[in-house]
């Protein structure tokens, strides 16, 4: 299956906190749309990688992306090394995404940033023919997506681009309050809280993207920033 947006993030999450309204709205477009984590969020303090997976499966099935796929890199320890990006190659060529987006370039969580990194250098070698790889035993054809963006995580970054996601919050809210092992935590609950734990990272969180949003006159925004100049063909169509 080709995909028109990938959505390629290292912790089971990460795409419904940074994207979810994007993909949700894509999704209602008409667009193929797919999630791959890298990691299975093992090291986190609350639940476990089996429960992000059922978590993942059922933000999936919330936002209605097409694939939803786990790479099974190590949490915390991975490198970017020739096995992890010949991992990601795999994936990108099998599904040729036009758009992947990512983690941010640079944020709070150490794994953000080096994937994010390690992704980008995945995308550019994917394109160079001289790397074989093979799925289900055939070769695969070099390919590179066309735009590669980044998302704005828990560091505020200066956006090179806004999208609106008004009329999808609500899909995106839902999608993450899906972990109901690392959001919002019930009062009884006997596991550590965390920073993401508290009621108040929610709040948080709305609060972003109605603070991105207003920079482009709209109720909720996500940003991305982008490694290239971004071109439009029809200035009219901004916002």
């Amino acid at each position: 299956m080709k995909l028109d947006l990938l959505v390629m993030t290292v912790h089971p999450d990460d795409a419904e906190l940074g994207a979810g309204g994007t993909i949700a709205k894509y999704v209602a477009a008409g667009k193929t749309v797919g999630i791959i984590d890298l990691t299975r969020g093992e090291l986190g303090t609350r639940g476990t990688a089996e429960t992000r997976k059922a978590e993942a499966a059922q933000a999936a099935a919330i936002l209605g992306v097409q694939v939803r796929e786990n790479l099974g890199l190590r949490d915390g320890f991975f490198a970017n090394d020739e096995e992890n990006q010949l991992s990601i190659i795999r994936a990108i060529r099998q599904y040729q995404p036009e758009i992947v987006i990512t983690n941010a370039l640079d944020d709070r969580h150490p794994d953000h940033g080096r994937a994010s990194k390690l992704v980008n250098d995945a995308l550019f070698l994917s394109g160079l023919r001289r790397i074989e790889t093979l799925l289900n035993g055939q070769p695969q054809e070099a390919f590179r997506p066309r735009l590669q963006l980044q998302l704005i995580q828990d560091k505020y970054i200066q956006p090179d681009i806004l999208l609106d996601i008004t009329d999808f919050w609500t899909i995106k809210e839902r999608s993450i309050l899906a972990y109901t092992t690392q959001f919002n935590a019930a009062t009884e609950d006997t596991e550590p809280q965390t920073y993401i734990s508290n009621p108040d990272f929610m709040e948080s969180t709305r609060g972003r993207a109605a603070e991105l949003g207003r920079s482009i006159q709209v109720k909720y925004a996500e940003g991305f920033t982008a490694r290239k100049i971004l071109g439009v063909r029809d200035i009219f169509e901004l916002i």
